[in-house]
């Protein structure tokens, strides 16, 4: 939102974003507990009284330093009207209020947060970035020079890793400092029991994860047993001399697509139905309760829980035990479809980065006396993903994952 020279206050772009005004203000009238909008397509908004003096972006409603807002709604006169309201010469919604206060609202911001029906659904459909895949997935592939060098380069990647949840990079130094210094090029790194970075090697006695065996290991998430999974997941290579131990993926959203379409009743007890996973050595005990499919405020799926080995035994009323153990022997029996799986043997100097509360990955045995295999790894949280997609947005907001 670019600064607007208003008769009616001085705006500034209240949380730092652009919004480029695709449409114009034709007219805007005033009801008796709104403003009617017409722009210059024909669409309607009508805006509420309250709505518009909350979200005024003024700097005495919104702090020019922070951008965090000042002004209270409850502070408000319970008979706040508009006493009149004009079309800026640059296109703002200016309104004077029957308190005195003086607010304008630039037209791009206003048509990005209209309410209207037809604005609604237009929002809620660019917020559907999510891509489903099956096993025909060409994984997103970048090059860590690029990633590292440019942040157009860097943005490409991570809106691949937000909407696919596979992505992978080649050319990475044969260093143990590489997976953080590109992890850090997105954000904090999320430390663990594991530590700041974790190795991935087998051990003489491996007590506290399989990983660190020989043993396969079938299609789960990482740390299903804390409050919250960590929402993304780098593992680097190092070196792979030894024999098997090829990755496989599949696209946990895709599969609960599958079953909510085929098997409503299976997909309902495992969105409803909490399971306790563990974690336990000597030295920690995790534990959390939470669904094998877990859902958001909207009803879509947010997240995939499961990892067979660190599941407590089911804890149901005995009138459910038995559905509930079909539909999740089902669910794991379309992890091993082989119309999901993606597959690929991990090479020294590659890294795989992929949404860990989504893509459940897995990996094949291998032989521990053919070579060496090492690979290192680290976690981060969705949130540093998505903060850094939309602070680098900013410079290039024509950016969508092609």
């Amino acid at each position: 939102m670019n600064e607007i020279a208003s008769p009616a206050n001085d705006t500034f772009s209240a949380d730092w974003r652009n919004f480029a005004s695709t449409h114009r203000l034709k007219t805007a009238n005033v009801l008796a507990d709104s403003l009617e909008v017409k722009w210059d397509d024909g669409r309607i908004s009508h805006y509420h009284f309250l709505w518009l003096r909350d979200n005024c972006p003024c700097r005495e409603c919104v702090h020019p330093g922070t951008r965090e807002q000042m002004f209270e709604v409850v502070d408000a006169p319970d008979d706040l009207v508009a006493a009149s309201v004009s079309l800026g010469a640059m296109g703002a919604l200016d309104v004077h209020w029957s308190d005195g206060h003086r607010s304008a609202y630039e037209p791009g911001w206003l048509r990005s947060h209209a309410y209207d029906e037809t604005s609604r659904s237009e929002r809620a459909e660019r917020l559907r970035s999510v891509r489903p895949w099956e096993s025909n997935l060409k994984i997103p592939t970048f090059d860590y020079a690029s990633v590292m060098s440019a942040d157009r380069g860097l943005l490409d990647w991570l809106l691949a890793a937000r909407d696919v949840g596979l992505t992978m990079l080649t050319g990475m130094p044969a260093t143990d400092e590489a997976i953080e210094l590109v992890a850090r090029r997105i954000s904090f790194i999320r430390e663990s029991n594991f530590g700041v970075t974790f190795e991935v090697r087998t051990k003489v006695e491996a007590v506290d994860s399989n990983a660190y065996t020989s043993l396969p290991l079938p299609a789960h998430t990482d740390l299903p047993t804390r409050e919250l999974q960590p929402g993304l997941q780098f593992l680097h290579c190092l070196i792979n001399d030894a024999t098997g131990g090829e990755s496989t993926f599949v696209d946990g959203f895709a599969i609960a697509a599958a079953l909510r379409a085929d098997s409503p009743e299976d997909f309902r007890l495992l969105c409803e139905h909490p399971v306790e996973f563990w974690n336990k050595s000597p030295q920690s005990d995790y534990r959390s309760f939470a669904s094998v499919i877990g859902l958001d405020a909207r009803g879509e799926v947010s997240e995939i829980r499961l990892a067979n080995w660190l599941r407590a035994p089911f804890n149901l009323p005995a009138a459910e035990m038995g559905a509930f153990y079909r539909a999740y022997r089902h669910f794991c029996a379309l992890t091993r479809d082989s119309r999901f799986i993606v597959s690929r043997r991990l090479e020294a100097g590659e890294m795989w980065c992929f949404d860990n509360r989504r893509t459940m990955h897995a990996r094949k045995a291998f032989d521990q006396a053919s070579g060496k295999r090492f690979l290192r790894g680290c976690y981060m949280d969705r949130d540093e993903l998505l903060s850094r997609i939309l602070v680098l947005q900013r410079s290039y907001p024509e950016a969508t994952l092609a």
